[in-house]
Protein backbone atom coordinates (compact mmCIF):
# COMPACT_ATOMS: atom_id res chain seq x y z
CA UNK A 1 0.00 0.00 0.00
CA UNK A 2 1.01 3.61 -0.49
CA UNK A 3 -0.58 6.81 0.72
CA UNK A 4 -1.98 7.72 -2.68
CA UNK A 5 -3.88 4.43 -2.89
CA UNK A 6 -5.24 4.89 0.63
CA UNK A 7 -6.30 8.47 -0.11
CA UNK A 8 -8.00 7.43 -3.34
CA UNK A 9 -9.84 4.55 -1.67
CA UNK A 10 -11.02 6.69 1.26
CA UNK A 11 -12.35 9.37 -1.06
CA UNK A 12 -14.23 6.87 -3.26
CA UNK A 13 -15.71 5.15 -0.19
CA UNK A 14 -16.76 8.46 1.38
CA UNK A 15 -18.24 9.95 -1.77
CA UNK A 16 -19.79 6.68 -2.91
CA UNK A 17 -18.74 7.23 -6.51
CA UNK A 18 -15.63 6.85 -8.68
CA UNK A 19 -16.81 9.76 -10.81
CA UNK A 20 -17.26 12.16 -7.87
CA UNK A 21 -14.00 11.02 -6.28
CA UNK A 22 -12.06 11.53 -9.52
CA UNK A 23 -13.44 15.08 -9.77
CA UNK A 24 -12.64 15.84 -6.12
CA UNK A 25 -9.10 14.46 -6.44
CA UNK A 26 -8.56 16.03 -9.88
CA UNK A 27 -7.40 12.74 -11.43
CA UNK A 28 -8.64 10.77 -14.42
CA UNK A 29 -11.20 8.13 -13.51
CA UNK A 30 -9.27 5.27 -15.24
CA UNK A 31 -6.18 6.13 -13.18
CA UNK A 32 -8.26 6.19 -10.01
CA UNK A 33 -9.84 2.82 -10.80
CA UNK A 34 -6.42 1.36 -11.57
CA UNK A 35 -5.01 2.45 -8.20
CA UNK A 36 -7.98 0.98 -6.34
CA UNK A 37 -7.64 -2.28 -8.26
CA UNK A 38 -3.94 -2.50 -7.42
CA UNK A 39 -4.80 -2.00 -3.76
CA UNK A 40 -7.36 -4.81 -3.90
CA UNK A 41 -4.83 -7.13 -5.56
CA UNK A 42 -2.21 -6.38 -2.92
CA UNK A 43 -4.65 -6.93 -0.05
CA UNK A 44 -6.34 -9.90 -1.78
CA UNK A 45 -9.71 -8.41 -0.85
CA UNK A 46 -12.58 -6.83 -2.72
CA UNK A 47 -12.91 -3.38 -1.17
CA UNK A 48 -15.68 -1.77 -3.21
CA UNK A 49 -18.80 -3.02 -4.95
CA UNK A 50 -20.08 -1.02 -7.91
CA UNK A 51 -23.83 -0.68 -8.29
CA UNK A 52 -26.20 1.39 -10.36
CA UNK A 53 -25.83 4.40 -8.07
CA UNK A 54 -22.09 4.33 -7.41
CA UNK A 55 -19.77 2.28 -5.23
CA UNK A 56 -20.12 1.03 -1.66
CA UNK A 57 -17.44 -0.56 0.55
CA UNK A 58 -17.51 -4.27 1.32
CA UNK A 59 -16.98 -5.48 4.90
CA UNK A 60 -13.25 -5.47 4.22
CA UNK A 61 -13.60 -2.02 2.66
CA UNK A 62 -15.37 -0.67 5.75
CA UNK A 63 -12.52 -1.91 7.91
CA UNK A 64 -9.91 -0.34 5.62
CA UNK A 65 -11.91 2.90 5.54
CA UNK A 66 -11.67 3.16 9.32
CA UNK A 67 -7.93 2.50 9.29
CA UNK A 68 -7.38 4.67 6.20
CA UNK A 69 -8.95 7.73 7.82
CA UNK A 70 -6.65 7.26 10.81
CA UNK A 71 -3.58 6.82 8.61
CA UNK A 72 -4.30 9.96 6.58
CA UNK A 73 -4.96 11.91 9.75
CA UNK A 74 -1.64 10.78 11.24
CA UNK A 75 0.14 11.87 8.07
CA UNK A 76 -1.53 15.27 8.30
CA UNK A 77 -0.53 15.56 11.95
CA UNK A 78 3.06 14.64 11.05
CA UNK A 79 3.11 17.44 8.46
CA UNK A 80 1.75 19.83 11.05
CA UNK A 81 4.36 18.83 13.63
CA UNK A 82 7.12 19.31 11.06
CA UNK A 83 5.60 22.67 10.21
CA UNK A 84 5.74 23.66 13.87
CA UNK A 85 9.49 22.97 13.83
CA UNK A 86 9.66 25.67 11.14
CA UNK A 87 7.49 27.84 13.35
CA UNK A 88 4.22 27.54 11.41
CA UNK A 89 1.21 25.25 11.06
CA UNK A 90 0.68 23.66 7.66
CA UNK A 91 -1.94 21.62 5.82
CA UNK A 92 -5.11 22.32 3.85
CA UNK A 93 -8.40 23.40 5.41
CA UNK A 94 -11.69 23.23 3.48
CA UNK A 95 -14.46 25.47 4.86
CA UNK A 96 -18.13 25.64 3.92
CA UNK A 97 -20.16 28.83 4.47
CA UNK A 98 -23.82 29.67 3.85
CA UNK A 99 -24.15 32.25 1.04
CA UNK A 100 -25.41 35.04 3.32
CA UNK A 101 -22.32 34.73 5.51
CA UNK A 102 -19.84 33.98 2.73
CA UNK A 103 -20.52 37.40 1.19
CA UNK A 104 -19.25 39.23 4.28
CA UNK A 105 -16.89 36.73 5.94
CA UNK A 106 -14.73 35.45 3.08
CA UNK A 107 -12.47 38.49 2.76
CA UNK A 108 -11.72 39.10 6.48
CA UNK A 109 -11.30 35.36 7.11
CA UNK A 110 -8.93 34.92 4.17
CA UNK A 111 -6.92 37.92 5.32
CA UNK A 112 -6.54 36.50 8.83
CA UNK A 113 -5.72 33.03 7.50
CA UNK A 114 -2.91 34.31 5.29
CA UNK A 115 -1.53 36.39 8.13
CA UNK A 116 -1.67 33.76 10.89
CA UNK A 117 -1.24 30.51 8.91
CA UNK A 118 1.04 31.38 5.98
CA UNK A 119 2.20 27.78 5.54
CA UNK A 120 -1.35 26.41 5.26
CA UNK A 121 -3.81 26.53 2.35
CA UNK A 122 -7.48 27.47 2.46
CA UNK A 123 -10.49 26.42 0.40
CA UNK A 124 -13.91 28.09 0.86
CA UNK A 125 -17.15 26.76 -0.62
CA UNK A 126 -20.72 28.06 -0.43
CA UNK A 127 -23.63 25.73 0.17
CA UNK A 128 -26.88 24.99 1.95
CA UNK A 129 -26.60 23.74 5.52
CA UNK A 130 -28.10 20.32 4.71
CA UNK A 131 -25.62 19.75 1.89
CA UNK A 132 -22.63 21.03 3.86
CA UNK A 133 -23.44 18.71 6.76
CA UNK A 134 -23.19 15.80 4.32
CA UNK A 135 -19.94 17.20 2.90
CA UNK A 136 -18.47 17.13 6.41
CA UNK A 137 -19.15 13.42 6.79
CA UNK A 138 -17.77 12.57 3.34
CA UNK A 139 -14.57 14.53 3.90
CA UNK A 140 -15.22 17.23 1.29
CA UNK A 141 -15.23 19.83 4.08
CA UNK A 142 -13.24 20.07 7.31
CA UNK A 143 -15.31 22.88 8.86
CA UNK A 144 -18.77 24.23 8.07
CA UNK A 145 -20.88 27.07 9.41
CA UNK A 146 -24.41 25.72 9.59
CA UNK A 147 -27.81 27.24 10.25
CA UNK A 148 -29.84 25.34 12.87
CA UNK A 149 -27.44 22.38 12.85
CA UNK A 150 -29.19 19.21 13.99
CA UNK A 151 -27.40 16.87 16.44
CA UNK A 152 -25.81 13.91 14.72
CA UNK A 153 -23.27 11.25 15.73
CA UNK A 154 -21.33 12.17 12.58
CA UNK A 155 -20.64 15.83 13.42
CA UNK A 156 -19.52 17.93 16.37
CA UNK A 157 -21.27 21.28 16.86
CA UNK A 158 -20.04 24.46 18.52
CA UNK A 159 -22.47 27.43 18.72
CA UNK A 160 -21.22 30.57 16.97
CA UNK A 161 -24.08 33.05 17.45
CA UNK A 162 -27.81 33.60 17.12
CA UNK A 163 -28.47 35.72 14.03
CA UNK A 164 -31.60 37.89 13.85
CA UNK A 165 -33.74 37.71 10.72
CA UNK A 166 -35.25 41.01 9.60
CA UNK A 167 -38.03 41.86 7.19
CA UNK A 168 -36.44 43.36 4.07
CA UNK A 169 -38.61 45.63 1.93
CA UNK A 170 -37.86 48.10 -0.87
CA UNK A 171 -37.20 51.61 0.38
CA UNK A 172 -40.05 53.93 -0.71
CA UNK A 173 -39.05 56.37 -3.49
CA UNK A 174 -37.83 59.74 -2.25
CA UNK A 175 -37.26 58.53 1.32
CA UNK A 176 -34.14 60.38 2.45
CA UNK A 177 -33.59 58.36 5.60
CA UNK A 178 -35.06 55.35 7.32
CA UNK A 179 -38.06 56.05 9.58
CA UNK A 180 -37.99 54.48 13.05
CA UNK A 181 -38.37 50.73 12.34
CA UNK A 182 -41.82 49.45 13.21
CA UNK A 183 -41.83 45.80 14.37
CA UNK A 184 -43.86 43.38 12.28
CA UNK A 185 -46.09 40.91 14.10
CA UNK A 186 -45.74 37.30 12.92
CA UNK A 187 -49.42 37.13 12.00
CA UNK A 188 -48.92 40.26 9.87
CA UNK A 189 -45.83 38.66 8.32
CA UNK A 190 -47.93 35.69 7.21
CA UNK A 191 -49.98 38.03 4.98
CA UNK A 192 -46.98 39.53 3.19
CA UNK A 193 -45.79 38.04 -0.14
CA UNK A 194 -42.32 36.64 0.46
CA UNK A 195 -39.38 36.03 -1.85
CA UNK A 196 -37.80 33.12 -0.02
CA UNK A 197 -35.46 30.16 -0.64
CA UNK A 198 -36.94 26.76 -1.42
CA UNK A 199 -36.92 23.81 0.95
CA UNK A 200 -34.78 22.36 2.50
CA UNK A 201 -33.04 25.73 3.01
CA UNK A 202 -32.48 26.17 6.77
CA UNK A 203 -33.79 29.75 6.85
CA UNK A 204 -36.95 28.71 4.97
CA UNK A 205 -37.53 25.84 7.40
CA UNK A 206 -36.96 28.18 10.38
CA UNK A 207 -39.48 30.70 9.04
CA UNK A 208 -42.09 28.02 8.44
CA UNK A 209 -41.59 26.64 11.96
CA UNK A 210 -41.89 30.10 13.54
CA UNK A 211 -45.10 30.88 11.66
CA UNK A 212 -46.54 27.45 12.42
CA UNK A 213 -46.12 28.34 16.10
CA UNK A 214 -48.74 31.07 15.69
CA UNK A 215 -50.98 28.95 13.48
CA UNK A 216 -49.89 30.53 10.17
CA UNK A 217 -48.05 29.65 6.98
CA UNK A 218 -45.81 31.89 4.86
CA UNK A 219 -47.32 33.47 1.77
CA UNK A 220 -44.69 32.51 -0.81
CA UNK A 221 -44.57 34.81 -3.84
CA UNK A 222 -41.36 33.36 -5.32
CA UNK A 223 -38.90 30.63 -4.37
CA UNK A 224 -35.40 31.83 -5.16
CA UNK A 225 -32.16 30.18 -4.05
CA UNK A 226 -29.70 33.05 -4.08
CA UNK A 227 -29.25 36.09 -1.83
CA UNK A 228 -28.39 38.52 -4.64
CA UNK A 229 -31.39 37.42 -6.73
CA UNK A 230 -33.72 37.66 -3.74
CA UNK A 231 -32.60 41.22 -3.03
CA UNK A 232 -32.93 42.24 -6.67
CA UNK A 233 -36.51 40.95 -6.72
CA UNK A 234 -37.34 42.73 -3.46
CA UNK A 235 -36.00 45.99 -4.92
CA UNK A 236 -38.15 45.36 -8.00
CA UNK A 237 -41.28 45.02 -5.88
CA UNK A 238 -41.82 41.27 -6.16
CA UNK A 239 -42.25 40.89 -2.40
CA UNK A 240 -40.43 41.09 0.92
CA UNK A 241 -37.65 38.87 2.25
CA UNK A 242 -36.35 37.61 5.57
CA UNK A 243 -32.58 38.02 5.76
CA UNK A 244 -29.87 38.93 8.22
CA UNK A 245 -28.50 42.46 8.46
CA UNK A 246 -25.13 41.27 7.12
CA UNK A 247 -26.78 39.77 4.03
CA UNK A 248 -28.30 43.14 3.15
CA UNK A 249 -25.23 45.16 4.12
CA UNK A 250 -23.08 43.15 1.70
CA UNK A 251 -25.44 43.73 -1.24
CA UNK A 252 -24.60 46.00 -4.16
CA UNK A 253 -27.11 48.65 -3.04
CA UNK A 254 -27.93 48.29 0.69
CA UNK A 255 -29.55 51.74 0.63
CA UNK A 256 -32.28 50.35 -1.65
CA UNK A 257 -33.87 48.50 1.27
CA UNK A 258 -35.45 49.22 4.61
CA UNK A 259 -35.21 46.71 7.45
CA UNK A 260 -37.85 46.01 10.07
CA UNK A 261 -37.58 43.72 13.10
CA UNK A 262 -40.12 41.01 13.80
CA UNK A 263 -42.21 40.72 16.95
CA UNK A 264 -41.30 38.54 18.68
CA UNK A 265 -37.75 38.61 17.23
CA UNK A 266 -36.92 35.74 14.89
CA UNK A 267 -33.41 34.41 15.54
CA UNK A 268 -31.66 31.51 13.89
CA UNK A 269 -28.59 29.79 15.30
CA UNK A 270 -25.29 29.63 13.45
CA UNK A 271 -22.90 26.88 14.55
CA UNK A 272 -19.39 25.74 13.72
CA UNK A 273 -19.41 22.08 12.75
CA UNK A 274 -16.62 19.56 12.24
CA UNK A 275 -16.67 15.87 11.41
CA UNK A 276 -16.83 13.44 14.32
CA UNK A 277 -15.48 10.71 12.03
CA UNK A 278 -11.96 12.13 11.95
CA UNK A 279 -9.99 14.04 14.60
CA UNK A 280 -9.60 17.79 14.13
CA UNK A 281 -6.04 18.78 13.21
CA UNK A 282 -4.15 21.62 14.86
CA UNK A 283 -4.47 23.72 11.71
CA UNK A 284 -8.22 23.15 11.67
CA UNK A 285 -8.48 24.13 15.34
CA UNK A 286 -6.59 27.32 14.63
CA UNK A 287 -8.95 28.00 11.71
CA UNK A 288 -11.98 27.58 13.98
CA UNK A 289 -10.56 30.36 16.16
CA UNK A 290 -9.98 32.53 13.08
CA UNK A 291 -13.60 32.10 11.96
CA UNK A 292 -14.81 33.31 15.36
CA UNK A 293 -12.40 36.23 15.27
CA UNK A 294 -13.38 37.22 11.73
CA UNK A 295 -17.06 37.03 12.58
CA UNK A 296 -16.58 39.10 15.73
CA UNK A 297 -14.96 41.81 13.60
CA UNK A 298 -18.17 42.05 11.55
CA UNK A 299 -20.12 43.14 14.63
CA UNK A 300 -17.69 46.01 15.20
CA UNK A 301 -18.17 47.54 11.78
Amino acid sequence: MDLKQIEYFVRVAELGSFTRAAAALDVAQPALSRQIRQLEVELRQHLLVRNGRGAVPTDAGKLLLEHGRGILHQVERAKEELGRVRGALAGRVAIGLPPSLARVLTVPLTRLFRERLPEASLSISEGLSAGMQEWLTTGRLDIAVLYNAQPSPDIEIQPLLDEELLLVEPRPPGLAEDPPPQPVDLTMLANLPLVIPSLPNAVRMHVETALAGVGCRPKVALEIDGIAAILDLVADGAGAALLSRNAVASSVRPSAYQLRPLSPPMRIRLSLATSALRPTTLTQRATLDLIQEAHASLDKR
